[in-house]
């Protein structure tokens, strides 16, 4: 698959199998008994290790060396995806589920205006549409949810969704670097913040295998994935597919753990997936009989 259009088919794919890997991240928070700082640190031990084996299996080599070559680009990748994490995490903490939702469901249009202002991407109509859908999406799902959030959280919130469209931002437009190594620096940094916070770091064998698998299948495969995935698809487009975790999030824990969710989460949820594989859908189709100019790399 090395034609433009066939690269693009390939990002959307990684992306959406990227946001499947982050949609487990509600079952295994429910499961695991550790407190949230201890968790934090342990999943990002297991996830920048597991996410820098997967580098040094793919270029065949133990590339620690590699890290040079990251620059400041890398070094701000790894601050704005460890920024999204913690507040993402903190969002949900201190304020409401739906203030988080429903102000992350924005990341699309914010990461479109910076990706245009910092290197002039534009974002096709049909990214900017099925965006709009998929925040009405969300905003159906958190109907009847708690909107008390306070100032704190809805601030933890916009700081997630700028971290998030930075990360991406900048993923993309240094897409020759190695950034998956940054994306392995950014799980370690989470480690590193956390570590004056933990009162304790034993825990026991289940939750430490459980957090583990954390670490490894949820955060490091989709930050694995997703740094694939930007290198082949508009930033503002990736941010648009990597949407896919909010109504699958619910979704696993339902099947998985009996947790049956609310009528409006299920019409929400259904909006959004049918937004997002409607614009995938049309991504392929078009990618079929469009000129391979137009899937060009921007230079």
């Amino acid at each position: 698959m090395s034609t433009p259009a066939s690269q693009h088919r390939l990002g959307l794919i990684f992306v959406g199998l990227a946001a499947l890997c982050w949609s487990q991240s509600g079952v295994f928070a429910r499961i695991i008994s550790a407190d949230l700082m201890t968790l934090l640190f342990w999943r990002g031990l297991f996830s920048g290790t597991a996410v820098f084996l997967f580098y040094c299996i793919s270029v065949k080599r133990f590339a620690i060396a590699d890290f040079k070559s990251v620059g400041w680009p890398g070094l701000l990748v790894a601050c704005f995806s460890a920024l999204s994490m913690i507040s993402g995490i903190g969002a949900l903490r201190f304020g409401s589920v739906a203030d988080a939702m429903v102000i992350y469901a924005t990341v699309p249009f914010i990461t479109a205006a910076l990706a245009y202002l910092v290197f002039g991407e534009r974002t096709r109509l049909s990214t900017i549409m099925a965006s709009l859908v998929a925040l009405i999406g969300v905003t159906v799902m958190m109907l009847g949810a708690d909107w008390s959030g306070g100032l704190f959280g809805k601030g933890l919130a916009v700081l997630m969704t700028l971290g998030m469209a930075g990360c991406s931002v900048v993923m993309r437009r240094h897409r020759d670097l190695p950034m998956m190594l940054a994306l392995a620096l950014s799980a370690w940094l989470v480690s590193a913040v956390t570590f004056s916070f933990v009162d304790s770091f034993a825990v026991s064998r289940q939750d430490l295998l459980l957090i583990g698998m954390f670490g490894v299948l949820q955060n490091a495969a989709g930050l694995a994935l997703y740094s694939l995935g930007t290198k082949r698809i508009p930033a503002a487009e990736a941010t648009l597919v990597a949407a896919l975790e909010v109504p699958f999030t619910p979704l696993w824990v339902w099947l998985l753990l009996n947790e049956t969710p609310l009528i409006y989460t299920l019409i929400g949820g259904a909006i959004v997936m049918v937004a997002l594989f409607t614009h995938i859908f049309g991504e392929f189709k078009r990618s079929g009989t469009a000129t391979e100019a137009e899937f060009a790399p921007i230079p």
